[in-house]
């Protein structure tokens, strides 16, 4: 007979040897936590240059030190801070002179010109055109609707009782009211209900 221990299978890790294994790799965190190594990467100085220059530089002649304070106190070239704005990118051309009126010439007076009287344009036809049909020994057939109501109609004929259907097109028809006011033109992606 075969004893416990040796009926265990090899590809399977002992539970030991995974507690050393995290026991190791928690004290190699620990130590490199403690030895002061962090993750964000130090800053360098911006002016490693100059200060490469001033290390090796000579010394210095006083007279390159003179300052010139009367320079601080000359009047700064004029800008009317009225002017400036910082988001557009071009020169603001000069203003012309005011022309000098003369009196020669009167200046012309409006003339207001009185508003046409009639009557006012009929409302716009509240349909919206749906499509097109093809009837076979009947022709093309258009389809409305009002936004309740379905309605079709030929060319000449009445629709909802107060608009004539003048023309259909393929993409769009051509209505007015049945006294021949208010022509216009549905286009088939178009216009919305308006009596909704």
């Amino acid at each position: 007979m075969e004893t416990e221990g040796s009926s265990r299978p090899s590809g399977r890790p002992r539970p030991w040897l995974l507690v050393a294994l995290a026991l190791v790799a928690g004290l190699g965190l620990l130590s490199w936590v403690m030895s002061g190594n962090s993750a964000a990467p130090t800053a360098r100085p911006s002016n490693v240059r100059a200060q490469a220059a001033n290390r090796g530089a000579e010394a210095v002649d006083p007279a390159d030190l003179d300052v010139r304070l009367d320079d601080l106190t000359a009047p700064r070239p004029g800008n009317p801070a009225g002017d400036r704005n910082p988001f557009r990118f071009y020169v603001k051309p000069p203003t012309a002179p005011p022309a000098e009126p003369t009196n020669a010439d009167p200046p012309p007076r409006a003339v207001l010109l009185p508003e046409p009287s009639g009557p006012p344009a009929p409302p716009k036809i509240p349909l919206k055109f749906i499509g097109v049909l093809e009837v076979t020994g009947i022709g093309k057939v258009a389809a409305f609707s009002d936004c309740r109501v379905t309605m079709r109609g030929r060319e000449g004929e009445i629709i909802a009782g107060q608009y004539r259907l003048v023309h259909i097109g393929v993409e769009s028809v051509v209505m007015e009211y049945v006294d021949g006011r208010g022509r216009e033109t549905i286009r088939m992606s178009g216009q919305d209900c308006v009596g909704k």
